[in-house]
């Protein structure tokens, strides 16, 4: 009896012991398969097209990288919704624990976001910022649209289709975000320094981060301007996103105003540019968003591989009209090719 005891815990012994050589082997494995440069890419939120464009750019990084022999891999995740601090760290955090190789960060706070980027160069993780700006010197290199110069010619744009006078809106996106804040400010010093004649008359008011809570502050800010007839006393409105541009858009429609007043934005979609061509919207200030995405990438490669990188590039913006929508380059900023890079 005691014999055929000794021979269970032998046989038990060796099945344990297999086990565990078959789970060393196994990490072994999981670790030789493991890219070379993984590099995390954290967006702001994961809903908007703009979003969308980023990650494709992502891609197309990857795969041109892929192409040329290097071994690399992007891991794409971050908040559903672009006020979501807490959700964003988390993700950062999460990336840094798992020890990535690089991190690609559009901070939806320009200061809460600031810990989270020093935990991870203080883990030997280099961080890239795009869109928008952060309030630290940790970083490697921030790529991004001149979001105050985007403003300006935001501002330019409306002040010309106003004749350089006249009441307008701004209605902001939302506080912490520094792309859209340098928009604002872009816009209203731009009439102050040129346009004098032009009054703003709102500009205290703010989107947040959803197109429905965009339009309640559309429907919010229009109200005091609104004559008894359903007129509007202002005659231009800038709005510094996509959503809030998309949702003062509707704001506009369900009044029956569109096209009746000003309006310039910023950002593309589907529905802002039918209301380019509808006449609806009269200028989107346009980014590169695709282009964003792949210079992020490329940019933090480039650093790993010991190269020397740029600490500012602007991925500049134009503005799209009805007059020059249709040309090549311009189709290509407001209708980036998604579907090719994502497979949606």
């Amino acid at each position: 009896m005691k014999k055929i005891l000794g021979l269970l815990v032998l046989a038990v012994l060796i099945v344990i012991i297999g086990s565990i050589g078959c789970k060393q082997e196994n990490d072994q494995q999981e670790e030789g398969t493991a890219a070379k440069y993984h590099i995390a890419v954290i967006p702001k939120g994961t809903t908007h097209v703009f979003w969308k464009s980023i990650h494709a750019g992502a891609v197309k990084a990857e795969r041109e990288l892929k192409e040329s022999g290097l071994d690399v891999k992007i891991t794409w995740k971050g908040p559903l919704k672009e006020d979501d601090r807490e959700s964003q760290i988390r993700v950062m955090e999460d990336f840094i624990t798992r020890g990535v190789t690089g991190i690609v960060l559009a901070p939806l706070d320009d200061a809460a976001l600031r810990m989270p980027v020093k935990d991870a160069v203080n883990n030997g993780i280099p961080v890239v910022i795009i869109d928008s700006g952060l309030k630290s010197e940790d970083y490697i290199s921030f790529v991004a649209t001149d979001n105050y110069v985007g403003g300006r010619k935001g501002g330019q744009r409306l002040a010309q289709l106003l004749g350089g006078k006249g009441k307008v809106i701004l209605l902001r996106y939302q506080e912490g975000s520094a792309s859209t804040m340098k928009r604002e400010k872009g816009f209203l010093d731009v009439l102050k320094e040129e346009y004098p004649e032009i009054e703003v008359v709102s500009s205290n008011q703010y989107g947040g981060a959803t197109t429905e809570s965009a339009y309640m502050a559309s429907e919010n800010v229009l109200a005091p301007f609104r004559t008894p007839d359903g007129e509007l006393t202002v005659h231009g409105i800038f709005c510094p996103n996509e959503s809030t541009t998309f949702a003062m858009l509707r704001a506009l429609q369900e009044s029956r105003l569109a096209g009746k007043v000003k309006f310039v934005g910023f950002d593309s979609s589907e529905r802002l540019v039918q209301g380019l061509r509808d006449g609806q919207i009269h200028g989107l200030v346009v980014q590169d968003p695709i282009n964003m995405g792949y210079l992020g990438v490329k940019t933090i490669v480039a650093h790993l591989q010991g190269k020397k990188v740029e600490k500012l590039t602007d991925t500049g913006s134009d503005v799209a009209t009805l007059e020059n929508m249709d040309d090549p380059r311009m189709k290509d900023l407001l209708e980036p090719d998604v579907k090719r890079w994502l497979n949606e």
